[in-house]
């Protein structure tokens, strides 16, 4: 019988606890990160009404064709900046200057704290 990964219950406990401070109201969003062992994921939500809970606002990853095409020789910790630059880029096209950073039970350290100093770099406040 195939048993749960450890680090993964670990992250999960983190999520569900980091989750219950870490809310996105409309005027500043939630910054959710997801990391694999070979992309990475972010998502602008916003959490502000029960109607409109957990709505998109912006959306990016490291599997985008066009994100690939540009983008896709350089190592995973520079593509998670350049996914930081990029999610800042249409956040501002969307009007959002500031979010909450959710690093979703990561720990801030390597492709995590690359995207979100990526973010600042384009201009998010966070």
């Amino acid at each position: 019988m195939a048993k749960t990964n450890p680090s993964v219950l670990a992250r999960i406990r983190r999520r569900k606890h980091v989750r219950k401070h870490v809310k996105g109201t409309a005027e500043r969003p939630r910054l959710s990160v997801f990391r694999s062992n070979g992309h990475i994921y972010a998502q602008v939500i916003n959490d502000h009404r029960i109607e409109d809970s957990g709505q998109t606002l912006v959306a990016g990853s490291s599997l985008e064709k066009d994100f690939q095409a540009q983008h896709g020789k350089l190592n995973k910790s520079d593509r998670a900046k350049e996914l930081g630059k990029i999610m800042a880029e249409r956040c501002k096209e969307k009007g959002i200057a500031q979010v909450v950073f959710d690093r979703n039970g990561f720990l801030y350290h390597g492709r995590v704290k690359a995207l979100a100093e990526g973010a600042r770099e384009g201009g998010l406040q966070f």
